[in-house]
């Protein structure tokens, strides 16, 4: 039996959730094209009849600009020095920027086995990605580097097979039945979160954040109430759309997503809320499960 804690590090947007999704084969975070999209520590759980990985999704690394940002950042700072290895994901399409370096310096100050995963590779020929390899791997003594394409699947056995190599434990920490630490209510707000993304501008993702009010579930259906919370009345109106046509989409995709999840049909009921300025709001940041010493 072999088991462990692997953390995914990495800028925004490179594809840390996606790859985790894929190797879970089950969708608990969510995924953007918009950077910054996670927002909490995610524990994904990977189980073979002699193995458990718990991966740790965490937010991307970047510069905040609220007490939300400075929370995000501290939750990765958190993964990289309480994980038995750590997974730095690039994507290879972007170039080799200031946010890899300062990643990279972090990496200097443990001894945590670090795999650098060269993400994205379906976009980049192969002579591409192998210059890829040198340029990264002239920056730090990586123990391994794995090229993958989480969104194909292409080379994520093999980096659960490297991975495996790392793994110091011999315990089951999570019954093989459970994929995910994270309460459903939580994935469930995750997943209305996700398809605003998708229907709304750029502008919108960085201004909103959901809860759930309640949830009441029979044998044959789960009811749900949940709370849109942005900060601009000019975005509420945006997300109502006109005659309430964006939010009725938001739950329709949503609640697809959602039935997909428990396995029953939903009825899922959504609301919109203006709290102005609530990222920087310590109240709020805690009553949304944004907890941090900062904030006491």
């Amino acid at each position: 039996m072999k088991s462990g804690f692997v953390g995914l590090i990495g800028r925004p947007n490179v594809g840390k959730s996606t790859l985790m999704n894929s190797i879970l084969g089950k969708k608990i975070a969510i995924t953007s094209n918009k950077p910054q999209t996670t927002r909490n520590i995610i524990q994904g759980i990977y189980n073979e009849e002699d193995t458990q990985i718990i991966f740790v999704d965490t937010p991307g690394i970047h510069k905040p600009k609220s007490k939300l940002g400075k929370f995000l950042n501290e939750e990765a700072y958190f993964s990289i020095n309480d994980v038995d290895v750590i997974l730095f994901i690039v994507d290879v399409k972007e170039d080799l920027g200031k946010g890899d370096l300062f990643i990279i310096d972090l990496f200097k100050e443990i001894n945590t086995p670090i795999i650098l995963v060269l993400n994205k590779i379906d976009k980049l020929p192969k002579e591409e990605i192998l210059l890829k390899i040198d340029e990264y791997k002239d920056l730090y003594n990586f123990c391994e580097i794995v090229p993958v394409s989480a969104l194909k699947k292409d080379n994520v056995d093999r980096l659960v097979t490297v991975i495996k190599k790392y793994l110091k434990d011999n315990i089951r920490y999570f019954p093989t039945d459970i994929y995910t630490s994270s309460p459903i209510t939580f994935i469930i707000s995750e997943l209305i979160r996700e398809k605003i993304f998708e229907l709304t501008d750029e502008e919108i993702p960085h201004s909103v954040t959901t809860l759930i009010e309640n949830i009441e579930e029979t044998d044959e259906v789960v009811s749900i109430n949940a709370l849109i919370i942005v900060d601009r009345e000019n975005l509420k109106k945006i997300i109502i759309g006109k005659q309430g046509s964006m939010i009725k989409e938001i739950g329709t995709k949503a609640r697809i997503d959602i039935e997909t999840l428990l396995g029953k049909k939903v009825y899922l009921e959504l609301f919109v809320k203006v709290i102005p300025k609530w990222k920087d709001k310590e109240k709020y940041l805690k009553e949304l499960g944004f907890n941090s010493s900062d904030f006491e």
